[in-house]
């Protein structure tokens, strides 16, 4: 594995569903790109020395060789979404809210989307079954809000009706 100041590292986790970590190369020790690199993190900001192993990727800069930008900075944002599930007689609705820190100016508050489950009355109780359905129509329907928000804010920004692909 061979990296440059300025390309991506790529890390998987070495736990079931744990968390994609990538970040940028800072610096290189080795004249001939090997291994440890000083790497900063998108998620952290935090920078660490790095000893890649075979979960790891190394995206290099673009072809015309571009540095990234003097003064560039990184940025981490955390967001949260709650996840609430009501299950009455077989029937399940859930609310997902994502939680995206401070109101920015102008925004309408947390945007949200709601699912809904029911079971057929010949089905066995089987409530985790509705609360994977109506959490993931609630999701979807989340995603498809903040597509929309997206679309608004760039409309607003350019002056020009937006489309984002999903």
């Amino acid at each position: 594995m061979k990296a440059s100041v300025g390309d991506r590292i790529v890390t998987a986790s070495g736990v079931v569903g744990g968390a994609v970590r990538d970040g940028v190369v800072m610096s290189v020790r080795n004249a001939d790109g090997s291994p440890p690199y000083s790497v900063r993190w998108s998620d952290t900001g935090e920078e660490s020395l790095v000893f890649p192993g075979p979960d790891t990727v190394v995206q290099h800069r673009d072809a015309g060789g571009a540095a990234p930008a003097q003064g560039a900075t990184h940025r981490a944002t955390t967001w949260h979404v709650q996840l609430t599930l009501l299950e009455s007689s077989g029937s399940t609705t859930a609310e997902a809210t994502l939680v995206a820190g401070p109101s920015e100016e102008g925004s309408a508050g947390p945007l949200r989307g709601v699912g809904h489950a029911r079971k057929d009355p010949h089905d066995a109780e089987i409530p985790v079954i509705g609360d994977e359905v109506a959490a993931g129509r609630a999701l979807r329907r989340l995603a498809d809000a903040l597509l929309g928000q997206a679309e608004q804010d760039i409309s607003a920004q350019t002056g020009n009706t937006a489309h984002v692909h999903p």
